[in-house]
């Protein structure tokens, strides 16, 4: 047990070693893309020929990690995990601090709030709200529902169960708590008693535990969540559009050229589009934080291993992790708190170590957090970004200087281009380890790619290095927090001002495969996964294209266990969507949208789910 800073107690934390001083240098990478007829192609010629494979795999730059100079002096860590350590009795779930954050105007989203005090005040029902969605969601019916593209399945009589047992507690005057009766989605990643677990692709991998559902999950339905269905998502999670050829690709509610983000686009498109106020996402490479800036909410990827998805979570197994996304830092805060809750020992003995999350909340005075408001920048990184969302990042970085009391601090990270590449490397070498080759013929012309380079062209010496490279780094990390304690790591989320689907409708048919793109759009939010610190994305302006808003997202990165900073960083950054730049155009009742706003235009992909249960109701 160390301690990273001051007198807060860990479990496993990195040596406390800064890294080389070696200057930031970074290329984008010659990848060519392919799509149509030649992706079909050349994914068959890469899949199952060695020496293509050999000179794809060089071409992308990988084989740089194992020459990174002194590497052998640092250990490998082949876990990111690090557990803070606090001592207190768990609170019960009913003492959960209660959402108070209710829809703004015309243009604002609905949230938990305003589904609670419709709920208690008899106005609506979960039946009726739950009714409401079902038939938009629905892939099952004919015609599908307009927004089934982004949900896998609904287990329908289970949903509607749900919500009569919750209709009855409200009527009875004894909700379980400020989630009773929520609507939620989930990715489909998690097992779910009464659904496959397909991880997007057209196979089943449920395996042993068809009646079982993962306990994150398991703790949203004992508070009294109504899980309305699956939602959809990239093919195993490796890509960030979501394009996915298997069951369709839901397309941004902003902006229906854009992609959604990924993998997890659905559970985005979920809340972006107003159908649930919060949706569970899973992130290996971005995958809650991509989606959820691009969607224009909010996404927390919470510490690695802090969040249980016993009986089993994704493929990537040292990487990923599942978390929460919303429309509303409540609820964002809300779903992690619940979803946080340690497993038992015997389910799952790293999640049985983290304390309760409102133990940690009630360390210290919310009014407190953050505990040190210091924002750390790597200037080098930053020019990476492109100009629109460079001058969201900088009217961010001004507020919280000038209107929070922030303080801006300087920071090196050594290897930063070095260490994507590492990060990538292991995931294709977790995920590929976790197929067989029959899986792999199964796949998307894609990820056959990726796959078959996982499976053969990723040698022992190759890993090693790249878990040494993840144990310099968060050594490196740990100096830095020790240096300046409380330290938030400030970014763009994505470099990128969304991602145009440039291909048309075809590529959705098909695939697309453009490695140069989706590693510059992970540029920023990989250093969380490789090293195990929890970040958060937080919406904070929009770029405009032919006459539609496309949302860009900040993020923030901080030690390990301190989401609750986190979350309390998002708080303070609320004004930043109220700036004059980010300021909505008027509508027809006259109002001007200000804060977060839903997806406006013709072809926007909005759905009043309250407005609709109010009429369904009243007729």
């Amino acid at each position: 047990m160390s301690s990273g800073i001051g007198e807060q107690p860990f479990i496993s934390y990195p040596e406390i070693r800064q890294g080389p001083a070696v200057p930031y240098k970074n290329e984008d990478q010659s990848i060519p893309v392919f799509r149509g007829t030649p992706l079909v192609i050349g994914a068959s010629l890469i899949s199952n020929v060695g020496f293509v494979q050999s000179y794809f795999w060089r071409n992308a730059g990988f084989d740089v990690v194992r020459h990174i100079p002194s590497l052998d002096q640092y250990p490998a860590r082949y876990d990111p995990t690090v557990i803070p350590v606090h001592h207190g009795t768990t609170t019960a779930s009913q003492d959960l601090p209660a959402p108070t954050t209710r829809r703004s105007g015309d243009n604002g989203y609905y949230t938990s709030a305003d589904y609670h005090a419709l709920y208690t005040s008899g106005e609506l029902t979960p039946t009726a709200v739950v009714d409401a969605i079902l038939p938009v969601v629905r892939r099952d019916t004919n015609p599908p529902g307009k927004h089934s593209i982004a949900f896998l399945e609904c287990a329908v009589e289970k949903a509607r169960a749900a919500a009569e047992e919750s209709t009855q507690r409200y009527k009875n005057g004894q909700p379980l708590g400020p989630l009773d009766g929520i609507p939620v989605t989930v990715k489909d990643e998690v097992h779910m008693e009464g659904y496959r677990r397909t991880l997007g692709t057209k196979m089943d991998f449920t395996g042993d535990f068809a009646g079982s559902t993962s306990w994150c999950v398991k703790k949203w339905e004992e508070a009294g969540a109504i899980v309305i269905a699956k939602s959809t998502m990239h093919e195993l999670g490796l890509d960030t559009t979501n394009n996915n050829p298997n069951f369709g690709t839901p397309k941004n509610p902003h902006n229906p050229n854009y992609y959604t983000g990924g993998s997890s686009g659905g559970s985005a498109y979920a809340v972006g589009a107003g159908i649930v106020p919060i949706a569970l996402g899973a992130d290996g490479g971005g995958s809650i934080r991509i989606p959820s800036s691009f969607c224009g909410v909010w996404g927390l990827k919470p510490s690695h291993s802090r969040v249980s998805g016993f009986p089993t979570a994704g493929l990537a197994t040292t990487v990923g992790v599942l978390g929460p996304i919303a429309s509303s830092i409540d609820d964002l805060a809300l779903a992690y708190r619940i979803m946080a809750t340690p497993a038992s020992a015997s389910d799952d003995s790293k999640s049985s170590s983290f304390p309760h999350p409102l133990i940690e909340l009630n360390s210290v005075p919310p009014e407190s957090r953050p505990k040190n408001k210091t924002i750390g920048i790597m200037r080098d990184w930053l020019d990476r970004a492109e100009p629109a969302v460079r001058a969201v990042f900088d009217r961010a970085l001004d507020y919280y200087r000038t209107q929070k009391n922030y303080t801006i601090v300087d920071t090196t990270i050594p290897y930063i281009p070095e260490g994507a590449r590492a990060h990538v490397l292991t995931i294709m070498a977790e995920i590929a380890s976790g197929l067989s080759p029959s899986q792999i013929s199964k796949l998307t012309a894609p990820n056959k790619v990726l796959v078959s380079m996982g499976m053969h062209q990723i040698s022992s010496q190759e890993f090693l290095a790249a878990q040494r490279v993840r144990g310099l780094l968060m050594s490196h990390l740990g100096y830095l927090f020790q240096k300046h304690p409380g330290l938030l790591i400030f970014t763009p989320t994505t470099p990128i001002p969304g991602w145009k689907i440039s291909g048309g409708d075809a590529d959705l048919v098909r695939g697309v495969s453009d490695g140069k793109s989706s590693v510059r759009n992970m540029e920023y939010v990989w250093l969380a996964n490789f090293t195990g610190c929890p970040a958060i994305n937080c919406p904070a302006g929009y770029a405009e294209d032919n006459g539609h808003r496309v949302p860009i997202g900040i993020m923030a990165m901080g030690e390990w266990g301190s989401e609750e900073d986190l979350i309390a960083f998002a708080r303070d950054g609320e004004g930043i969507l109220n700036l004059p730049e980010n300021k909505g155009p008027v509508t027809e009742s006259g109002e001007q949208a200000t804060g977060l706003t839903i997806p406006r235009g013709a072809d926007s992909l909005w759905e009043d789910v309250v407005g609709n249960a109010k009429a369904a109701s009243s007729s």
